[in-house]
């Protein structure tokens, strides 16, 4: 499993230049980033089409680990204008914890978010997704852990020429055995700053149920649209709690495939 989302990633990487190279037609299908907030558009990727969210992010000083760099991937492919199909994995991971480095390979999560009702303009859309953990490499974890089932209530819309995207969340984890409940929530919110340029900010909070604290965190990222189909994007985030991840920054790109697999 960690070899095929290697080269899973590495296709993708490879493909991303050829994307660059492609003029964009008035008809072409646009990409909608997830990545890199952690809030998640309500709206979906257009029906047909893959997107793949590839990127690279390094961790430091957290309560599991003073270390941590990897590769993250996400898929997502919409089946119809109101249901997504989505798988999630940190296929390599490089980590010190407790004074030891290794290496290892993280989750994979598997799962699918419905529109539940498809705003326009002011008007905002709504939806719902659950994710299970389909494996677990047992690396060390950033803020909010790893859980084993998660459900999420979104909302997407605009306001006043500001793009914001809400998350509620509630998460399963489990620890020896000990099964805990996880609330989260999440907004985030961006402006266009120039031509194919975007600014994000984000404030996030998630419970700690085994630590007994609070790990929030401030995101700020910028994007640049390359082409319709291909958006970059690098930024930083960090931890404002004892018990937070102090710093995180990352880097990566969303690439909506141009091909369409499903009419």
């Amino acid at each position: 499993m960690k070899l095929a989302w290697i080269v899973l990633c590495a296709t993708t990487i490879a493909l991303a230049p050829f994307a660059v190279a492609q003029e964009d037609k008035p008809d072409a299908p646009e990409a909608n980033p997830g990545r890199p907030t952690v809030s998640t558009p309500a709206t979906l990727t257009p029906v047909g089409y893959l997107q793949f969210e590839t990127g690279i992010l390094g961790a430091s000083h957290s309560p599991e680990f003073s270390s941590r760099s990897g590769l993250n991937e996400t898929i997502k492919f919409s089946v119809a204008p109101r249901l997504e199909f989505l798988a999630a994995s940190e296929p390599f991971v490089h980590y010190t914890a407790a004074g030891q480095t290794a290496n290892g390979t993280a989750e994979v999560f598997l799962g699918a978010q419905a529109v539940i009702n498809r705003g326009e303009g002011v008007k905002p859309t709504f939806a719902v997704s659950y994710f299970h953990r389909a494996y677990d490499g047992g690396v060390p974890e950033v803020d909010f852990g790893s859980p084993r089932n998660s459900f999420l209530l979104l909302a997407s819309g605009e306001l006043k020429g500001f793009h914001y995207d809400a998350n509620a969340m509630l998460n399963e984890l489990v620890q020896l055995g000990v099964r805990r409940a996880q609330f989260g929530q999440s907004l985030s919110i961006s402006h266009p700053l120039a031509e194919k340029f975007t600014l994000s900010g984000e404030i996030w909070q998630f419970t700690q149920p085994f630590l007994r604290g609070h790990a929030i965190g401030n995101l700020w990222a910028v994007s640049y649209a390359a082409r319709k189909t291909l958006v970059f994007d690098a930024g930083f985030n960090r931890g404002l709690t004892s018990t937070s991840t102090r710093w995180e920054v990352f880097a990566g790109f969303t690439y909506l495939l141009p091909r369409r697999l499903l009419h």
